[in-house]
């Protein structure tokens, strides 16, 4: 089962380079892509998930594809455009960092490390924290912390690892530390964002931009935090951040519907047109694949885990891949966006697209993404 959907996930990567060229795909409302510039926060996904499929193939195809979508990431990361935000390390782990794990090129290096300058340019020294959106000093978003930052601050650990330089791993760690502190919830969900005063630093309250409501549980959200919070235990052997992984994964674990993919909020009614977001239970489940990574054998947790991977991708394979729909530009169906908003509500999401093929690749192939460099001896 996991092997043929591998086999087609591959098929429809390469139709899609084959039929829209260079061109990043965005969401929309129609089941299906729409196919344009790389001007968004998620057009990294895309670019690994051609990086996955050269691993799995060695199909050179992939790799040169790849290797020219560097030129887009450059050009962008020179303008600055659509960058004031912290979703850098969505966009150059995959992409430029991977194009360094897998074929070694310098370019892909250097470009990563210039992507790390940019998202030190999100750290607020004196909150302590990277801001999420817009420039210092935002009447709304001058003080915000998100938890999605938790799968970005990876760039920044590496480049302390590449360069040595202090500067990255404190602000990676103090933002973890501050996430850790504000965005988990004593019940062991989370909120999606936190306020912060923007001159003081001053805890302010939590809330949500795409939730249910501010005190709801994300799903999205919860499961960056599984992933991220599992990520900073890779890098620093901080174990108060593999515990908080293994918080938030219970969590999730424990309220997800009968066939173990999760709804777009864990708070919202489930009825009959209530959203899923396969995208969730995708990240979700590379993150427990990564937390897994770092339990011992016969840990019971462990087991537990493992038996919550096995359940969630064989409902995503049976029930949610396109898997027979050989013409469909998208790997999973029934992803959420920003259901409040109306913007992509029940569609393909490119990251779930990309987290799904990551999973079942850290499953069978032990090629687990591109959220830390491997030994420099397995890049092709």
């Amino acid at each position: 089962m996991w092997q043929q959907a591998i086999e087609d996930a591959v098929r429809k990567t390469r139709q899609n380079i084959e039929q829209f060229g260079l061109r990043f795909p965005h969401i929309t409302t129609e089941n299906r892509y729409d196919w344009g510039e790389n001007n968004d926060w998620i057009e990294g996904f895309y670019t690994g998930m051609i990086w996955l499929c050269y691993e799995y193939t060695g199909d050179a195809f992939f790799k040169e594809t790849g290797l020219k979508h560097l030129d887009s990431y450059r050009e962008r990361l020179s303008a600055k455009r659509e960058l004031d935000h912290h979703d850098i390390g969505f966009l150059y782990l995959p992409s430029a960092l991977a194009a360094w794990i897998v074929s070694g090129s310098d370019k892909g290096r250097q470009l990563a490390l210039d992507a790390a300058d940019h998202l030190m340019m999100r750290w607020r020294p004196d909150g302590g924290f990277l801001q999420a959106w817009g420039p210092a000093g935002h009447p709304e978003n001058g003080g915000r912390i998100i938890i999605d930052c938790m799968m970005n601050i990876p760039l920044l650990y590496w480049a302390y690892e590449q360069s040595g330089n202090e500067a990255y791993r404190e602000a990676a760690i103090c933002h973890a530390d501050k996430s850790r502190r504000y965005l988990m919830r004593g019940d062991d969900s989370t909120y999606h964002t936190f306020y912060f005063d923007p001159e003081s630093g001053k805890p302010i309250r939590g809330g949500t931009h795409q939730g249910f409501h501010d005190g709801s549980t994300w799903t999205r959200g919860q499961a960056w935090a599984i992933y991220g919070f599992a990520l900073s235990y890779r890098y620093t052997g901080n174990k108060p951040y593999l515990e908080t992984a293994k918080r938030a994964a219970r969590f999730f674990i424990a309220h997800l519907p009968e066939d173990e993919v999760a709804y777009w909020d864990f708070d919202v009614p489930a009825q009959p047109g209530t959203p899923r977001d396969s995208s969730a239970s995708a990240i979700a489940t590379c993150g427990l694949l990564e937390i897994i990574s770092h339990l011992r054998e016969g840990d019971d947790e462990k087991q537990t885990f493992k038996n919550a991977v096995e359940g969630t991708m064989s409902s995503l394979v049976k029930h949610y891949a396109t898997i027979g729909k050989p013409d469909e530009e998208g790997l999973l169906q029934h992803g959420s966006y920003y259901v409040r908003g109306g913007l992509g509500p029940d569609d393909y999401m490119i990251w779930g697209d990309y987290y799904y093929l990551e999973a079942l690749l850290r499953m069978t192939s032990n090629i687990p993404g591109y959220w830390y460099e491997r030994v420099r001896e397995q890049a092709r």
